[in-house]
């Protein structure tokens, strides 16, 4: 059984610094493209990073210059390093692996807060 476990989620204030990583167990295959999305209340879920297996990214336009997604194929596991948060980065974060066009697994979700 594929099982997503994120990790480093927290509070902080406005211009700092979090570090999410996520680890995949149960699978032995390595992911077409691994990431994160974001929800905040009362919102849609947004794609915030992705990386393909081969290393190309992609950012919401939100969050360009001030995350970075990074990726551990032999680990099977994803990070996303955080960086001058703002409060509008609220949100519950997932964590993602994408095995297929249809096949996607998820994580938990670890709760973001940055206070002003």
């Amino acid at each position: 059984q594929v099982q997503l476990v994120e990790s480093g989620g927290g509070l902080v204030q406005a211009g700092g610094s979090l570090r999410l990583s996520c680890v995949v167990s149960g699978s032995r295959f390595n992911f077409f493209s691994m990431g994160w999305y974001r929800q905040a209340p009362g919102k849609q879920r947004e794609l915030v990073a992705s990386m393909a297996s081969g290393g190309m990214t992609d950012y919401a336009d939100s969050v360009k210059g001030r995350f970075t997604i990074s990726r551990d194929n032999a680990k099977n596991a994803v990070y996303l390093e955080m960086n001058s948060l703002k409060p509008e980065d609220t949100a519950v974060y997932y964590c993602y692996a994408q095995r297929a066009p249809a096949s996607y697994f998820w994580g938990q979700g670890t709760q973001v807060t940055v206070s002003s």
